[in-house]
């Protein structure tokens, strides 16, 4: 049985996410998310998407984009 690496609980259905050089241990997605999920530059919201990406930053979408001063993204073309 394994145990989740965000909450604790020990289950045995978890399931290991692995994200360039981080790994960890978890009993759901919403776990997972908690600790894997990037977060925006802007509102630090957890981005379960795509996001959009300027200048090595990581957002959730192309508004907090521009709120943080980028022109080039948006949300439709």
């Amino acid at each position: 049985m394994g145990t989740c690496d965000t909450c604790g609980n020990s289950y045995d259905k978890t399931f290991t996410v692995t994200r360039g050089e981080e790994r960890g241990t978890f009993d759901s997605f919403e776990c997972a998310a908690q600790v894997m999920a990037p977060q925006c530059a802007h509102c630090s919201c957890r981005i379960l998407g795509h996001g959009a990406e300027a200048d090595g930053a990581i957002y959730c979408c192309a508004h907090c984009a521009r709120r943080s001063g980028e022109r080039e993204l948006v949300d439709r073309a």
